[in-house]
Formats: C-alpha cells, structure tokens, sequence
C-alpha cells in the first residue's frame, strides 16, 4: 500500500496555549554560527558522559570514597536526564537563547568546580550540577536548529550532530585516559571552559529568537513529580541487581513507588493549566510513534553496545585497546551514513525511506551480532556487523528526530523535542538496566565470575586456561542474550515506523505542520 501524506490538523490554541511567533529567517552567516555553537554544545554534553570513566581510579586515590564512586557517574545522568522536558518547556516560553545562555553558565560552573574538588562528596555534588547544565545543552541544540533551519533541511544538520554524538562516544574514554595520564584527572573538567565559553559566544551574539507573547507560570507540581518519577526510575535501575537483589521487599517498594509517581505525573498533567508535557501531543501518530521508537532504539543500542567492549576482552581474548578499536567501524559508518543520509534526505524532501532502512539495518545487524556471539565467531565477522550497525544509526537517529519536529507546531516545539530526548535517556537507561539482569542471571552458577573478573584484565590473563574457557563461555552465553533481546526491540521499532505515515517535509518555518 502507498504512503499516504499525514495531514494533521493542529489544535486550536485554548487560553493556556499561547502563541509563538515563527522565528524570522536568518542569515547564512549567522545560522553557521548558532550551529557551530549548538555542535560544541553536543560535543561537551556527549563526552562528560563518558570521559570520566578512564579516570574514575585516579579520583578515588585522590579524594578516596571508594564506596561513592559510582555517583560521580549516576549524579551526572540523574540530573541531566531529569532536567531536559523542563527546559525544553520554558524555551517555549522564555525564548531558546535565554535558556541555553543559562545552561552554557550552570555547565561552566559545574565543570570548575568539578576541577576544584578536595572530596568525593563535593565532587559528586558538582557532577549533579555540572549534568544540570547538560540537559539543556542536548535538548537546546536539537530545538535551535528547529528555530533557524526548514524542516526540509534539518535532516543534514541533525546528521552532524548524530556524527558528533558518535564521535563523542569512542573520544570520551580515550580523551579521558589521555588528560589523566598527561595532566590530571581534574584537566578533563578544565577542558571544558574554553570550549563552553567559546559556545557562549556563539550563541549570546549568534540566536535571537523570538519568546511567547503569553507566558503561564511553570507547572511546579508537575515538574516535582516528574523528577521524582525520574530520580527513582533511574535508581530502581542502577540499584537493582547490586545494592538489593531485584526479587526482593525493596524491589517490590521502589518499583510502586516509580509506578505511583507516574501515575501521579499523569494526573497532573491532564488537568494543569499549562502542563509541563501536553499529553494531547501523544495523540498524533507521528509524534507519538517517533518518541515511543526514540526510546526503543537507545534500549536496543545501549542495551547491547556498553557490553560489547566485554565480549571482546573475555571471550575473544582482546586487550582494552584492540577492543576499543573494535569500535571504530560502526563510529566510522555512523559518521558517514548520518552526513550522505541527512543530505540526502533534506534533497528528497522526505525521509521516512531513510529512517526504515536504519531501523531495518540495525535490528539486522544486532541480530547478527547475537547470532556471532552464539557462533564464537571470529573478530572480523564482528567488524562487519559494527559496520552495518553504525550504517543504521547514522539514517535513523537524525531522521526520527526531524520526523517528531516537523509533526509539531513551532509554539511546542522545545516541549516535543525535550520529552524525545528525555524517553531516550530513560530507554537507555532501562535497556542497560535489563540487559545487566540478563547478564548477571545467566552468569548465576558454579563459576564465580565476579571472583575470576575483579582484579582485571592482568588478573585474566593470569588464569589457567580451564579457568579462563570457563569464564569465556560463561560471557559468551550471557551476552548472546544481551544481543537478542535488542535485536528483538529494534526489530519492534522497525514494525512501529512502518506504520507511520510519510511526511512531507516542510520547506519553510510555518507553524502549522504538514
């Protein structure tokens, strides 16, 4: 059957909806500075990440907390996660510029002070305010570009910013080990204030768009419960399985509590004034299968690449270095797909072709990889199937993020691209979270893995060889449930984009969608 043209009407504005003003053309110029700045943005963001991870053994010599090291990761995604629908919310209101200024500043802050710390407990204080800033840096840049580029042309510049993510993701750990070993682990916070200040600069002199003639007061309720919600998800998920076992009283506890404070958030919103997320926006196909398969493609991708650096030391005898390389294909076909397949798209004028054959190749290519590992397959096998991967990714993410844009009108459109961002953070999140169970439940048996693995890949080594074929087929086992189970959720996301129906892109900044 053909694609047919969504055409969806756009909801009258009631008396809690106020109108924005389309943002006036910009010139080239200055549109190439508002995207530099939003790509250092991006690039900041992406790598505060990850690039502490290489240095977290150095801190803990330095400033001790041994028992509090996993916060200086967990505070930083809490906090970045938690804020992004709520500054995309009040960009709606206050103006983009004004609110990226704010949270270029709060990153700056966070990062020095990082830099500063003398105790674990102050440095897992400013890696929450350093991920304060963070959120609005990922969600802002993504808006921005909504205010100064066409629908029709942003599918090449939400590409570059796919390519940056990537890139961001493989430099991080390296870049981490890097200052460490070179400077300090403190320079790998210092980096960032040249680069925030330039994205200052950039931005306060590049964006001028227009705010909301009306403005309603925050849904404070809303936002409470929302980061309640949030907060408690998020650590139901790191500590389970760890600090409680997952069938257990407190299991049981934090998962009602998640459960009512959604429910809660819910309510709410159905009956606020100016609601923090209009849930009238999920009742647009577009919208509402864009967001849903944003969440179900971090799963998938999260759920399965943070354990492939894993399967590549302990099953195929790789030392961290030769496995980090590994990871060179898929970032290299990311890079290369989401610049040729932005292109691309913004030239068709559509992209719903471009984001199925993404979504198609990765749940294939994640097939692939469960099927490899189930083979013990050899190393290159593996590197095709991180080529296709990273082929997919690079079509699909930049292309969904374009769809769920041009679904909305412009007045909403830093309320919809926060709520994309903010399920993707949780679908990753959840996806780590289940594949980790998986991992630990396969793992359950007379080999004492955790014995066999805590002292390291020198440890490893160091085995018999019994010890490390029972070690090696233990993780070869677990982690082919890992791929499958992503494999499985790809698989669902390519089923839900088939049935969204094929948009037009939009030529010009009008408010009414297509």
């Amino acid at each position: 059957m053909p694609d047919t043209i969504a055409r969806t009407e756009p909801e009258m504005p009631s008396a809690a909806q106020h109108p924005a003003a389309t943002p006036p053309p910009m010139r080239p110029a200055s549109r190439r500075t508002v995207f530099t700045g939003a790509i250092l943005c991006i690039l900041l963001a992406s790598l505060d990440q990850n690039i502490v991870n290489t240095a977290l053994p150095r801190m803990v010599s330095d400033l001790g907390g041994m028992a509090h090291l996993s916060w200086v990761v967990t505070a930083f995604m809490l906090t970045s996660t938690v804020t992004t629908p709520l500054y995309g919310k009040l960009s709606d209101s206050y103006g983009r510029r004004r609110l990226f200024l704010v949270a270029i500043v709060i990153f700056l802050a966070g990062s020095l002070l990082c830099g500063t710390s003398d105790s674990m407990g102050e440095l897992i204080l400013f890696r929450a305010l350093q991920g304060l800033g963070a959120g609005g840096l990922l969600v802002l840049a993504q808006a921005s570009v909504g205010d100064i580029v066409p629908p029709r042309e942003r599918p090449r510049y939400q590409g570059l910013f796919t390519g940056t993510f990537a890139l961001a993701s493989v430099a991080g750990p390296l870049l981490g080990g890097f200052i460490t070993s070179a400077l300090s682990w403190r320079w790998i916070f210092y980096v960032n204030l040249p680069l925030a200040t330039v994205a200052l600069l950039l931005i306060g002199f590049g964006l001028r768009t227009p705010r909301s003639g009306r403005r309603q007061p925050l849904d404070l309720a809303g936002a409470a419960l929302m980061a309640g919600f949030t907060a408690s998800l998020l650590l139901f998920l790191a500590w389970g399985g760890a600090e409680f076992p997952w069938v257990s009283a407190i299991s049981a506890g934090m998962a009602a509590l998640v459960i009512a404070l959604l429910a809660a958030f819910l309510w709410r919103e159905r009956r606020a004034e100016d609601p923090l997320i209009r849930l009238g926006l999920f009742r647009n196909p577009v919208f509402a299968r864009g967001v849903a398969t944003g969440g179900m493609m971090t799963f998938a991708m999260l759920g399965s690449t943070v354990f492939l650096p894993l399967y590549f030391q302990l099953v195929l005898g790789m030392d961290p270095a030769h496995a980090g390389m590994m990871m060179l294909p898929q970032v290299g076909c990311m890079v290369l797909s989401s610049v040729l397949g932005g292109r691309a798209a913004s030239r068709l004028g559509r992209n719903k072709g471009f984001l199925l054959a993404g979504l198609g190749l990765e749940a294939v290519a994640l097939a692939g990889l469960a099927l490899l590992a189930w083979m013990a397959a050899p190393p290159s096998l593996f590197l095709v199937a991180m080529g296709a991967l990273g082929l997919g990714m690079g079509m699909g993410m930049p292309n969904l993020t374009t769809a769920v844009q041009n679904a909305v009108a412009h007045k909403e459109l830093g309320a919809a691209t926060g709520a994309m961002t903010f399920i993707r953070s949780l679908g990753g999140a959840v996806g780590v979270a289940a594949s980790g169970a998986i991992l630990s439940a396969r793992l359950a048996g007379p080999v004492d893995v955790e014995a066999m693995t805590r002292g390291g890949a020198e440890a490893l080594a160091a085995l018999p060889p019994e010890q490390h074929a029972l070690l090696a087929e233990a993780y070869r086992t677990a982690l082919t449930g890992c791929f499958t189970l992503s494999g499985v959720v790809m698989t669902a996301a390519f089923l839900l984009v088939m049935g969204l129906p094929e948009q037009k892109l939009r030529a010009s900044l009008e408010e009414r969608p297509a």
